[in-house]
């Protein structure tokens, strides 16, 4: 029986395969069976679009994020804060995920997994990038 994992699991898979890559640079045959080895299923479909979707564009994601990050710079940054930036604002760019939804789990990531402080450092930066996101749809 295979286990399909929650939108949320598929999620924190795909920050913890982009973590992966940023440290390591293993390919993504290689992410993905290291997913199934370790927690004995494969990525979901929202997980593998996530993970290609910021490789992809993971050039425009940074500029957008260098440009709001102004206490920080993309390579001072944590790797794992990087990888929460970069899937959130993914999931925004491309109408994935609701905005609040995106900012939320991201913020929520970033307090779990790396520090409180993380967490408002990652509500700022993306909460610019959605209001000026807003005000250029007026």
């Amino acid at each position: 029986m295979t286990v399909r994992p929650s939108r949320k699991q598929a999620r924190r898979d795909a920050l913890f395969l982009l973590y992966q890559r940023d440290v390591t640079e293993l390919t993504m045959e290689e992410l993905v069976e290291g997913l199934r080895l370790r927690e004995g299923y494969a990525p979901d479909d929202f997980t593998i679009a996530a993970v290609s979707g910021v490789l992809a564009g993971q050039e425009a994601l940074d500029v957008a994020l260098a440009a709001h990050s102004t206490s920080w710079s993309l390579e001072r940054m944590a790797p794992l804060e990087r990888s929460i930036l970069r899937l959130s604002l993914w999931e925004i760019v491309n109408g994935v995920t609701p905005p609040e939804v995106a900012i939320d789990e991201a913020v929520r990531f970033a307090k779990r997994y790396a520090t409180d402080e993380a967490g408002g450092f990652v509500n700022g930066v993306l909460g610019a990038i959605q209001r000026e996101r807003e005000a250029g749809a007026d």
